[in-house]
C-alpha cells in the first residue's frame, strides 16, 4: 500500500507538471497559427485518445508518465500537405518560434507562482522557528545564537515557520552566500540581526551543512506518549494507538519522547520489544522501525508523532496566511528565489563546487511526492511548486534537445541572419542526448544507492 500510495502521487505530480508544461507549448502554438497534430501526456503506447475530427488536434494519454510532447506540423519531420504549409512550425517567424518553445518552461514558472499563491492564501500551520540549545563549535554558536531565539527573517525574507526558516537558510547557503543575515527575536521580545559566516565548503552537501549550522528546534521535555499514527506505518502495523505511553524499549526505560526517537533512529529494520501502558494496563508490543535513507545513513522510523498537550501546542504553533492581493508579490518573490537557487545549484554542481548527492532522480521525486501528500494539501502544493521550478529552469538550460537548446539555436539564427544548418543541429542534439541520458543515469544510480 505504501508503494501504491507513493506511485499514485508521483503520477499525479508528474501528470500535472507535464500537462502544464506541454499546454504552454500547445497554447502559444495555437495562438501563433501553428497546426498542432497531437497533444500527448506520457510516451509510448497510447492508452486513451480523443480527436474531434480528422483535421483537429488528437489528445493522447500514453503509458509512460515521465514526460509528454506536442507534435506540430513541421516540414523537417515529414511530408506536409500543401494546405497545411502556412501552419507549419518551421515557416513561422523567429519570434513566433521562440515564443512557442519558451512557453513550456515559462508556464512551469507561472504554475509555481500560482501554487505558492494558493499556499499563502490557504495558509499553513507550522511550528515557530524557536531555537533549542545551541552546541558549541557550530556556525550558530559562532554567530551568537542562543536557546530561545526566534528566527523572524533570513536575508530580509520573512520566515514564520521552522520549515520555512530552515529551507531559506540552507538554500541561501547552498547558493554560495558567504554571509547570511538572520533576524531574531529573543525571549524578551528584543530584535537583533545575527550574521552567519560561511566558507565555500559549507555549500557542497546539504546534510553536512545542516550539521555545521547547528540549528535545532526548541523542544519541551514530553512524555513518550503516542499522538497521531500515520497510515502504512510500523506503528500502525504494531497496533500502537493514540494515548499509548511507551514505558520501555528492550527493557530500557523510556523517560521522554526524544529518548524514544533516538532509540528508534538507531534500530532501522530491527524488532524492538516494547512495554506500553494503555488505559492503566501494561502490554507487551513488538515493533520494527522502517529503514529510511537520510543522506549517507539509514535511520529507523515508526510513523507516529508525539502527543502534545493542547495549550503547549498553541504556544509554539503559528498560523500564517495572506490575503489574495498581498500573496501575489510574495508568491512572485518566492518563485524568483527558488529559481535562482536552482540555477546556482546546477552551476555549482557543473563546476564541482557542490556535491552530486544533491541530484534527485525519479525514485527520490516519487518518495517526496508520497511523503508531502501524506503531510497534507499545503505541503503537496509546495512540493509541486518546487518541482515545477526545477522543471522550468532545467528546460531553459542551453542544452540541445531541451527547450533551452532550441532557444540557443534561435538566438544564433537571429545573430547570423539564417538558421543553424540541419547537420549542425543534429550533431549538437546527439551530444545533448548523451549528456541528458548520462545525467539521468547518474541520478538513478544515486537514487538506488539511497535506497540500499
Amino acid at each position: 500500500m505504501d508503494f501504491l500510495h507513493t506511485l499514485f502521487y508521483f503520477i499525479v505530480a508528474i501528470s500535472v507538471l507535464v500537462s502544464f508544461h506541454e499546454f504552454g507549448h500547445f497554447w502559444v502554438a495555437r495562438k501563433a497559427g501553428v497546426k498542432v497534430l497531437r497533444f500527448s501526456i506520457g510516451f509510448g503506447k497510447v492508452l486513451w485518445s480523443y480527436q474531434k475530427n480528422p483535421d483537429a488536434t488528437e489528445y493522447v494519454v500514453s503509458a509512460i508518465p515521465l514526460g509528454g510532447y506536442v507534435k506540430m506540423v513541421d516540414e523537417r519531420e515529414g511530408e506536409v500537405n500543401e494546405a497545411d504549409l502556412p501552419y507549419a512550425f518551421n515557416r513561422q517567424s523567429l519570434l513566433a518560434r521562440t515564443a512557442i518553445v519558451a512557453a513550456g518552461p515559462v508556464f512551469n514558472l507561472v504554475l509555481a507562482v500560482a501554487l505558492f499563491w494558493s499556499v499563502l492564501v490557504i495558509g499553513e500551520t507550522g511550528i515557530k522557528p524557536i531555537l533549542g540549545a545551541v552546541e558549541q563549535g557550530t556556525l550558530a554558536a559562532a554567530a551568537g545564537f542562543v536557546e530561545g531565539d526566534q528566527i523572524i527573517s533570513v536575508n530580509d525574507k520573512l520566515t514564520p515557520t521552522w520549515t520555512e526558516a530552515m529551507t531559506v537558510l540552507v538554500s541561501s547557503a547552498l547558493d554560495g552566500e558567504q554571509s547570511i543575515k538572520v533576524g531574531v527575536k529573543n525571549v524578551d521580545d528584543q530584535q537583533a540581526i545575527r550574521t552567519l559566516e560561511l566558507i565555500d565548503k559549507d555549500s557542497e552537501n546539504p546534510d553536512v551543512l545542516y550539521q555545521r549550522l547547528g540549528f535545532k528546534p526548541w523542544s519541551p521535555k514530553l512524555q513518550a506518549i503516542i499522538g497521531q499514527v500515520l497510515p502504512d506505518s510500523a506503528a500502525l502495523a504494531a497496533d500502537l494507538q493514540q494515548g499509548d505511553l511507551i514505558v520501555s524499549a528492550d527493557d530500557t526505560p523510556m523517560n521522554d519522547w526524544m529518548q524514544w526517537v533516538v532509540y528508534v533512529k538507531e534500530h532501522p529494520g530491527v524488532p524492538i520489544k516494547l512495554v506500553i501502558e494503555r488505559d492503566g494496563v501494561q502490554l507487551p508490543v513488538t515493533i520494527t522501525p522502517k529503514g529510511v535513507a537520510m543522506g549517507q545513513k539509514t535511520e529507523g522510523k515508526v510513523g507516529a508523532s508525539v502527543y502534545i498537550p493542547e495549550e503547549l501546542m498553541k504556544s509554539v504553533s503559528v498560523e500564517y496566511a495572506l490575503s489574495p492581493l498581498a500573496a501575489i508579490p510574495v508568491a512572485l518573490e518566492t518563485t524568483y528565489f527558488y529559481s535562482v537557487t536552482t540555477l546556482k545549484m546546477m552551476g555549482k554542481m557543473l563546476i564541482g563546487k557542490s556535491s552530486i548527492e544533491n541530484l534527485s532522480g525519479p525514485i527520490s521525486i516519487a518518495q517526496y511526492a508520497g511523503q508531502s501528500a501524506t503531510m497534507g494539501l499545503v505541503p503537496f502544493l509546495k512540493y509541486l511548486a518546487l518541482v515545477s521550478i526545477s522543471l522550468g529552469v532545467l528546460n531553459l538550460l542551453p542544452i540541445p534537445v531541451l527547450d533551452g537548446g532550441h532557444l540557443l539555436f534561435f538566438a544564433i539564427e537571429g545573430i547570423k541572419g539564417g538558421p543553424v544548418s540541419e547537420r549542425a543541429q543534429i550533431f549538437f542534439q546527439q551530444i545533448g542526448i548523451v549528456l541528458l541520458v548520462s545525467l539521468m543515469a547518474l541520478a538513478m544510480f544515486l537514487d538506488v544507492g539511497r535506497l540500499f
